[in-house]
């Protein structure tokens, strides 16, 4: 298992938890797979996955308040799975801190696609674009207003205080600092940011910006109505 990618999965349907694990596995994933939200807390903490998938609706601790729980005490990736697209629950898992989701009923070619995406991302929080690497653009610290953002260091410090971004929010500030000034459609955001080599919900990247305005300042990141956001120079 060390040498593997190791993925806690928590879902109820038993029939869907032992497939997805065979699944994975094939793939060449370690998995520990359990049935409701306590068992996965118990687990994350005693096994430490690089990546988390929790099912919405699981019992004993729904996979929305699980994410929380990881959340408070890990900055690990986490993808939820919803059985509705346009459920509350998506918006309330990313709330929570989830890094992206997948609808069921999936096809695990996609389901891997997205793990390994996500992954790829938090290998390193500001992975590169080619030449378009915000750390290797910018080269060294970065100011707007009382926002300062180390690029080698990977820290962001607001009016002198540390803030704690997770790798995915991180990683979404650098895009928004590579253009200052300039809009950023949703769609760009999610190619660049998320790693989507298709079309994705674009909610993804709603629920990050307000995560990230909260951490940075309302005002720092501009919403401009039919177009996307842009980070105020």
């Amino acid at each position: 298992m060390a040498d593997q990618t190791h993925v806690l999965f928590v879902e109820d349907d038993d029939v869907i938890r032992e497939a997805t694990q065979l699944a994975l596995e094939r793939d060449g994933f370690a998995v520990t797979a359990m049935p409701d939200g306590l068992s996965g807390l118990e687990a994350f903490r005693a096994d430490r996955p690089d990546i988390a998938l929790l099912d919405v609706m699981v019992p004993g601790l729904d996979g929305v308040s699980l994410c929380r729980r990881i959340r408070d005490e890990s900055t690990v990736p986490v993808i939820m799975l919803s059985a509705r697209a346009d459920s509350i629950d998506v918006v309330l898992g990313l709330e929570a801190g989830a890094d992206d989701y997948v609808t069921k009923p999936f096809d695990g070619a996609v389901l891997v696609a997205r793990i390994r995406a996500v992954l790829r991302r938090f290998g390193h929080a500001g992975a590169a674009h080619g030449a378009e690497d915000p750390a290797q653009v910018n080269g060294g610290p970065l100011t707007f207003g009382d926002v300062e953002i180390d690029t080698e260091g990977m820290e962001v410090r607001r009016a002198g205080q540390p803030v704690a971004l997770t790798p995915t929010e991180m990683r979404l500030l650098l895009e928004f600092s590579t253009a200052p000034g300039t809009v950023l459609s949703r769609d760009k955001l999610l190619e660049r940011v998320w790693d989507y080599g298709w079309g994705g919900d674009t909610r993804v990247v709603d629920v990050h910006v307000q995560r990230l305005r909260q951490k940075i300042g309302q005002d720092r990141i501009e919403t401009v109505r039919g177009f996307g956001y842009k980070l105020k120079a």
